[in-house]
Formats: structure tokens, C-alpha cells, sequence
């Protein structure tokens, strides 16, 4: 059973996910977890981020997405949804659930005892931080991958396979070698 959570000042980011998951499923929306929201959550807490991203994976109306937000306390001010205690806000950024050019994303689910939310998989929110350093050359964002891969068990062949498809090859090489380094103990 589902414990409806209060959230307030103190409320981590998971426990803002869950809510909101919960909250969202209770309404008949479907929806995922992206983004640096899911890269904390997978990480650890290594990286955090202020905002949590939600891509909506079926069509819903402005007034029930609003209806669903407000039976956890978040109020929409033009692009997001606020809380009066919370200090973590919620976007519902344009889709499709996609990293880089693969739009084959399979969701996973994480539960505790507020409800469960939808999120990226660990090798999928690791792709979506490299997509990042790729594009970008974002630094913050490979060292995000990097903590998110000496946590989880991933499918490193599979990141490899999409790295050489975005035209990526040498980035993912560095990437693994870092984590290979982070994970040999020195001497």
C-alpha cells in the first residue's frame, strides 16, 4: 500500500520522485524520470540537481497533468510546477523518451514507501549524461556518467555500441578507461 508523503524543505530529490511517480500513476499518467534528477538518483547523490524532469509518454491533458501536480502540493508557474515547502521543482520537458538518436528506451521502476516512479534505467541515465559530454563536451556530465558506472553494473557493451552510433567511439574510450582507473586500487 501507498503511503501518501508530506513533502517539505527537507524532502530529498528521491522522495520528490516518488511522490510525484505515485501521484502520477494515481491519475493514469504515464511518465519518466530524466535527466539530472534520474543521474542523482542513480549516482547517489554524487550529482545533484534542483529540478526533476518528467517525459510524458501518452498524450494528457494541461487540467489532469494540473490535477495531479496539485494532489502533491505543486502548483504550475508558466513552465513548471512548484511547491509551497519543497525546494525542488518539476518540468515536463517535450518528448520523445529518447537518448541521443535510440528512442527504444525501456524504463525501470524504483519503490519505496511513498510509491514508485518511472526513471532511466542506470546504463540509459549513464547514456543520457555521456550524450551530454558528447554534444557538449560537458566535463560535469562525464563525471557524472563515470559515478554512475562505479555504482550500478552496466551494460558496457551496449554503451559502446551507441557511442560508436552517435560518432562517439574515442569519448566512450575515455570514459571507460577513467572508470577502469577509479575502480583499480593505486600501486
Amino acid at each position: 500500500m501507498t503511503m501518501t508523503l508530506t513533502l517539505s524543505k527537507r524532502s530529498s530529490l528521491r522522495d520528490v520522485a516518488l511522490a510525484v511517480g505515485a501521484a502520477l500513476d494515481r491519475h493514469g499518467i504515464r511518465a519518466v524520470l530524466t535527466g539530472g534528477a534520474c543521474a542523482s538518483i542513480h549516482s547517489e547523490g554524487a550529482y545533484t540537481s534542483l529540478d526533476l524532469d518528467f517525459i510524458l509518454t501518452a498524450k494528457v491533458t494541461q487540467p489532469k497533468l494540473d490535477a495531479a501536480m496539485d494532489e502533491v502540493e505543486f502548483v504550475r508557474k508558466g513552465d513548471r510546477y512548484v511547491h509551497p515547502r519543497a525546494r525542488l521543482w518539476v518540468e515536463f520537458p517535450r518528448g520523445p523518451l529518447a537518448v541521443g538518436g535510440d528512442y527504444k528506451i525501456r524504463p525501470t521502476v524504483i519503490r519505496g514507501h511513498a510509491g514508485r516512479v518511472k526513471t532511466l534505467s542506470p546504463t540509459d541515465s549513464c547514456r543520457d549524461r555521456l550524450a551530454a559530454y558528447y554534444h557538449w563536451n560537458d566535463r560535469q556530465s562525464l563525471e557524472v556518467a563515470v559515478q554512475i558506472a562505479l555504482r550500478h553494473r552496466l551494460n558496457m557493451t551496449a554503451i559502446r555500441k551507441w557511442s560508436a552510433g552517435e560518432d562517439h567511439a574515442e569519448q566512450f574510450d575515455e570514459f571507460r578507461r577513467i572508470v577502469r582507473n577509479r575502480r583499480t586500487p593505486p600501486g
